[in-house]
């Protein structure tokens, strides 16, 4: 594989650098109509059969015959009991930094209380049970449950119920049980793909139904969970995962390689994108690279990565640099530059921000504390990291005292009237008379 194929160096604004952006900016998850009839009538399948149809997809999709579908309790204390006290160590130390950190985003109840007797408030309510959807089947993602289920804990979810692909002997990952063993998390199900998302979207024997979905997962699981919005709540439609590198002449060339590998190990589709002020630090990245990939494990993943969608775009300066990274919006952004904390300022747009030489993106993956559950695909204009706002829903409060229903009555009457909506205008008059006749 040539260098300039694998990671071409190209010079930002011009017709190539265009190109190539578009290319990347363009890889979103395409949910086209045979796809989502084809998870639809899945879905609909899991509404109307319940646990006699999850079996059956299991058994089609992922070749296992389940010896049942929640996990016990007995099975999640074996779990944890059979790991290491070295990686239990390592699960609970990064489950209290991220329990720390997202405490800091607890958001309380207020009421105003008005000197006309008015009271008005907002109520913040923990949302009561919540379903994380955990890949699994091959791969196992502790971390996954831990950036999911902390922050819900945090924000005061009474029930946390899990759902991950079973293996081939219909088992579940020890570590993930463990993990939960560890997180106190008591409701796992040995259940995965469109099939898992509409169990806990409905309900089923054996799954209970939530009120929200959270939880990254392969194209058939982002297409349930687009069917299944509206009858519950979902984190977002998640894309492939990218990471866009700043960096100027003072950057560490392997680093910054390394960093981009990072990413690109995660499937074909992920992006890994260097801006940089210095084509001669681009170079040296270039050849990192290509030096790195012959060790990697997941190579030929990574490698397509960045032959799809990885490039370095050259800039004239910072004020250039800053304009292309929000335009992108990427779901990682790590700055490595002298200026990093005055570029952070000027960044609109990105899921997390990584600052300095020791902060790469990984960092955030497992252990630093905020949730590694971010936006993707652009999306980063408008979206949010997951928090604990995601896990709680706000209500509002109002009381008029007489004294300000009498004040505002008529005012409230012309707006009904205006709007052609009589019976409105009823409810404030029928009280307007009773208020005179005392």
């Amino acid at each position: 594989m040539k260098k300039e194929e694998s990671f071409p160096i190209l010079k930002a604004g011009s017709a190539d650098a265009a190109d190539r952006l578009k290319k990347i900016m363009s890889r979103n998850l395409t949910l086209d109509k045979e796809l989502m009839d084809k998870v639809s009538a899945i879905v609909q399948t899991v509404r109307a059969e319940g646990d006699a149809a999850l079996k059956r997809y299991t058994r089609e999709f992922d070749g296992v015959e389940l010896p049942r579908i929640r996990i016990s309790a007995e099975e999640i204390d074996k779990a944890k009991e059979g790991t290491s006290e070295h990686i239990l160590e390592i699960i609970s130390e990064a489950a209290t930094n991220v329990r720390k950190f997202h405490e800091r985003q607890r958001a309380n109840s207020w009421m105003i209380h008005n000197e006309d007797g008015t009271v008005l408030g907002q109520r913040i309510i923990p949302l009561e049970r919540v379903g994380l959807y955990v890949p699994g089947g091959t791969a196992a993602y502790p971390s996954t449950v831990i950036m999911n289920a902390v922050p819900a804990q945090v924000a005061g979810v009474e029930e946390i119920h899990v759902l991950t692909p079973p293996n081939r002997d219909g088992e579940v990952n020890r570590i993930v049980l463990a993990t939960c063993g560890v997180l106190g998390i008591k409701n796992v199900y040995a259940v995965g793909g469109a099939q898992g998302i509409a169990a806990a979207a409905y309900g089923t024997e054996s799954v209970s139904k939530v009120d929200k979905i959270v939880g990254p997962g392969n194209i058939y699981v982002a297409a349930a969970k687009k069917i299944v919005f509206g009858d519950v709540d979902i984190d977002m439609i998640a894309g492939p995962s990218e990471v866009v590198v700043l960096a100027d002449s003072t950057a560490d060339a392997g680093h910054v390689a390394a960093d981009l590998l990072a990413q690109a190990e995660h499937d074909g589709n992920a992006a890994a994108v260097l801006v940089t002020t210095d084509r001669g630090l681009a170079k040296k990245v270039q050849r990192k690279m290509t030096e790195f990939l012959g060790g990697l494990s997941r190579k030929k993943i990574a490698a397509d990565s960045v032959r799809r969608n990885g490039a370095a775009f050259v800039v004239e300066d910072m004020i250039e640099a800053v304009a292309l990274v929000n335009d992108i919006a990427p779901e990682h952004l790590e700055i490595e530059a002298e200026s990093a904390w005055e570029l952070l300022g000027r960044i609109n747009n990105a899921g997390a921000v990584f600052i300095g030489d020791y902060s790469p993106e990984p960092v955030g993956d497992y252990f630093a504390g905020p949730s590694h559950v971010l936006p993707t695909g652009g999306t980063a204009r408008f979206s949010s990291v997951l928090s604990v706002d995601t896990f709680v829903k706000r209500s509002s409060v109002i009381h008029y005292s007489r004294e300000a229903f009498e004040r505002d009555a008529r005012k409230i009457q012309v707006f009904a009237e205006n709007e052609g909506l009589t019976a409105h205008a009823l409810s404030i008059s029928v009280r307007e008379k009773r208020g005179r006749k005392k």
